[in-house]
């Protein structure tokens, strides 16, 4: 497994170190997937550490917080770059590598943002708006290849984030179980579409992990 990490390098060694005590094999390696010569060094370093690269998360991300008025266009652009522009990078990256191998599956982070929409959020919801179109386009683009490419869209997750919001009581009225998701919630349901055999048959899918907050 490779840890991939923009800024907090302790962090992700502490990872790397969990998954080894876990009888894991892991690395970490440094990279900002919104920079194409960053990816490609990224995905070079993996296939020289492990040969071959057969599942793919896109889950970096960022925000800019403000109201479209007050939004400069660097904080538009920002986002737009890290969020969806290294999505791309990173996909197109490993691509070449699973054609070959005729298997791999791809599973992209989006957000029940950029299904709904969160005012204050332009330029994140469009970023994750954007993930999803480009999920269903790459899945039937790679699908005869034998790989999969989904998304799942989280909604409230108890992190740091969701910590620093004023009134959390006005959010979880709209949330039909009650509560913030846990980031193993996330984890979960990313584990199932990356190794589960049940999901060989899935792709171009959005999987929402809400609560129940977007209902189609």
């Amino acid at each position: 497994m490779v840890v991939n990490y923009a800024r907090s390098g302790e962090a992700a060694e502490a990872l790397v170190a969990q998954i080894v005590a876990d009888g894991g094999s892991a690395v970490a390696l440094q990279a900002d997937v919104s920079q194409a010569d960053q990816v490609e060094a990224l995905v070079n370093g993996t296939l020289e550490k492990f040969g071959r690269i057969d599942i793919l998360v896109n889950n970096a991300g960022i925000t800019r917080d403000t109201l479209l008025l007050r939004m400069k266009p660097e904080d538009w652009q920002a986002v737009i770059d890290l969020n969806l522009t290294g999505v791309f990078l990173c996909t197109r990256a490993v691509a070449k590598g699973m054609l070959k191998q005729r298997s791999g599956r791809i599973i992209n982070i989006a957000s029940v943002a950029g299904q709904m929409g969160n005012p204050g959020q332009a330029n994140y919801s469009a970023a994750k708006a954007g993930v999803i179109g480009f999920t269903k386009t790459i899945a039937k683009e790679l699908a005869s290849r034998g790989i999969t490419v989904n998304a799942v869209a989280p909604g409230f997750i108890a992190t740091d984030m969701t910590g620093e919001l004023a009134n959390p009581e006005d959010i979880l009225k709209f949330i039909p179980l009650g509560r913030f998701g846990q980031p193993e919630d996330i984890a979960g349901m990313v584990r199932f579409l990356a190794a589960d055999p049940a999901a060989a048959y899935i792709t171009g899918q959005v999987f929402n992990v809400d609560g129940g907050m977007v209902m189609a």
